[in-house]
């Protein structure tokens, strides 16, 4: 079967070995991968630092901004968090993305090892289905200066320092105020980022198709002080009014520390990650087999 992609970036994480003596490194898994697609007829690029950490050589190397210009698809070899990664560095690019998982959970790093030359052979053939998430655009304003800005692709999280008490920010969605809120953190997720923090802190599960964002508190000091559901259309900010040691993640990678005063500001990016998923790929299925639903159930 041809491809239909014929310039294929490989992107992974790196660790020589997993340690546990059952599952291959990732050298020996994008060594194989890479080895495959050539025998599909695809050029095979290594991302800069995927080559670099894992030792793979004999393939051209790009670095994120090439492989951006030059590819016309990109296969991330690791787990959700190596996903999230590379899928915000190259949602400006429009470049889509193929997940292997050699993660745990793997809500969007869906082709199984085991599994995985038989699913990219008709995935190449054009056997898949395109999935397109939204991104936030998370800027931190001090002294009326920006002083930090961000994609985020699952949830912008303003959180206390470890050994602080709760923090204040007050809340308010397109200049209109929500309310002051006294917790550990507060937390706005994207659909995508649903199923991660969210999820742990009581939110809702929300569909990847639905143009909302999940606004939820971790541990709030007021128990009615509930997750809510709000429109992405709108623009959200957050302001710190108290609080020791605080900061600002975004997928839990980047990282700004706070000041009080600060103002956080999130928007809907003009920016969507695009994952390919095998044919017949259904949220709801993903759901049930990652949260272990019908478990027990005769």
């Amino acid at each position: 079967m041809k491809s239909k992609f014929r310039h294929i970036a490989l992107l992974g994480k790196y660790h020589l070995n997993s340690g546990s003596g059952t599952k291959p490194s990732s050298r020996q898994t994008l060594e194989s991968i890479a080895q495959f697609l050539h025998t599909q007829g695809c050029e095979v690029i290594l991302e800069h630092d995927t080559a670099a950490n894992s030792g793979l050589s004999g393939y051209p190397v790009m670095n994120i901004e090439e492989i951006g210009k030059s590819c016309d698809l990109a296969i991330v070899v690791g787990g959700d968090g190596t996903m999230l990664g590379y899928a915000r560095q190259l949602a400006p690019h429009n470049v889509p993305l193929m997940g292997v998982n050699q993660g745990r959970l793997g809500f969007i790093t869906d082709i199984a090892l085991s599994e995985v030359e038989r699913t990219l052979e008709a995935m190449l053939g054009g056997a898949y289905e395109e999935d397109r998430r939204a991104l936030m655009r998370a800027k931190v304003w001090r002294d009326g200066h920006c002083v930090f800005n961000a994609l985020a692709l699952n949830d912008v999280v303003v959180n206390r320092g470890a050994t602080s008490g709760m923090l204040e920010v007050r809340v308010a969605v397109d200049g209109r105020f929500v309310a002051n809120q006294r917790a550990d953190g507060l937390i706005i997720a994207t659909p995508t980022g649903s199923t991660a923090y969210s999820l742990s802190v009581g939110g809702p599960l929300l569909h990847p198709s639905l143009p909302a964002w999940v606004m939820a508190p971790i541990a709030p000091h007021t128990l009615s002080n509930r997750p809510i559901v709000l429109a992405d259309t709108g623009e959200v900010t957050i302001d710190l009014v108290a609080g020791r040691d605080a900061s600002a993640n975004f997928d839990m990678q980047s990282l700004a520390s706070l000041l009080i005063g600060d103002r956080i500001t999130v928007k809907r990016s003009n920016y969507h990650a695009r994952f390919l998923h095998p044919r017949g790929w259904s949220y709801y299925d993903t759901l049930r087999q990652k949260l272990h639903w019908n478990e027990g159930v005769a």
